[in-house]
């Protein structure tokens, strides 16, 4: 295993930090071996089998091209949740799961009716269902493949959502009831923000849930702040990841919108990338 291990190391020490090599190595080891990270250390002398060791090969020669560790082995975990993941679906975030966890602590009553919008892998519906047992839970995506994606996690994670594709830029051609929280992560990274993001992201995450125009980068705040007016229960609550540079501009729309205690917070990082705010 030691051999292994620095077999990692010498072929991505070209392309990766050494700090992001043994993030890998602790991914790779519980996923081809289910090791965990405490056993790499204690077992560094156990023999690998030839077929877990041309696994681990393969794996780290598909690191070798910038594809995310998340894609080539097809899965991650977000909030307690195996997911699984393809180029279909935005890769969760840690920041995600700062959101999450603000919603569920909020007091949310038994039984509300919760929709996420823009549900991707499903990371978001799916820990709040976990979380919120009673609470029904709607899953939204224009994506046909982003929704096989996410129903595929829910029936992994044996958690019951209600699946809808449909376009929230034209969220008015769609009969809805009425919700007492709704949460989106939209796409919202600028394009003239390409340049400052790996390769890794651009070459391989989809762009369709990822970018804006710079002309108008909260369109689909605005188009979901509509939505929430128009289907959310009074004193209801809506919730967004947001760009971390266009904090104040969000807070401005959703005051000229009517909402109420808005509430903007940051992440473990210290960026702006929460916002809250109530139906009058």
């Amino acid at each position: 295993m030691q051999r292994t291990i620095q077999h990692i190391k010498t072929e991505l020490v070209a392309y990766y930090p050494e700090t992001e090599i043994e993030g890998f190595i602790r991914i790779i080891f519980e996923s081809v071996l289910s090791m965990t990270y405490t056993q790499i250390i204690l077992e560094k002398e156990k023999r690998i089998d030839d077929s877990d060791f041309e696994a681990i090969a393969k794996i780290v020669s598909a690191l070798k091209t910038y594809r995310p560790i998340q894609y080539v082995l097809g899965e991650t975990e977000f909030y307690d949740l195996k997911l699984k993941v393809n180029p279909g679906v935005l890769i969760p975030r840690p920041e995600t799961e700062e959101l999450v966890h603000w919603i569920s602590k909020t007091g949310v009553q038994p039984g509300a009716k919760v929709i996420d919008i823009g549900t991707g892998s499903g990371c978001i519906a799916l820990a709040l269902k976990k979380e919120l047992s009673t609470a029904k839970v709607w899953a939204v995506d224009v994506s046909a493949k982003a929704l096989e994606t996410a129903k595929e996690n829910a029936r992994l994670n044996k958690l019951d959502l209600e699946f809808v594709q449909a376009d929230i830029l034209q969220w008015e051609n769609y009969e809805w009831p009425a919700f007492d929280i709704i949460i989106s992560n939209p796409p919202y990274v600028r394009e003239s923000e390409k340049k400052l993001m790996n390769s890794n992201v651009l070459d391989y995450e989809p762009e369709g849930a990822l970018f804006v125009s710079d002309d108008d980068p909260l369109l689909f705040y605005r188009r979901i702040a509509g939505f929430a007016l128009a289907n959310l229960n009074q004193s209801g609550s809506l919730f967004f990841e947001i760009n971390e540079y266009l904090g104040p501009e969000m807070k401005d729309l959703l005051q000229e919108l009517g909402f109420v205690a808005i509430d903007l917070r940051s992440d473990i990082n210290g960026k702006n990338r929460m916002i809250s705010c109530k139906k009058k």
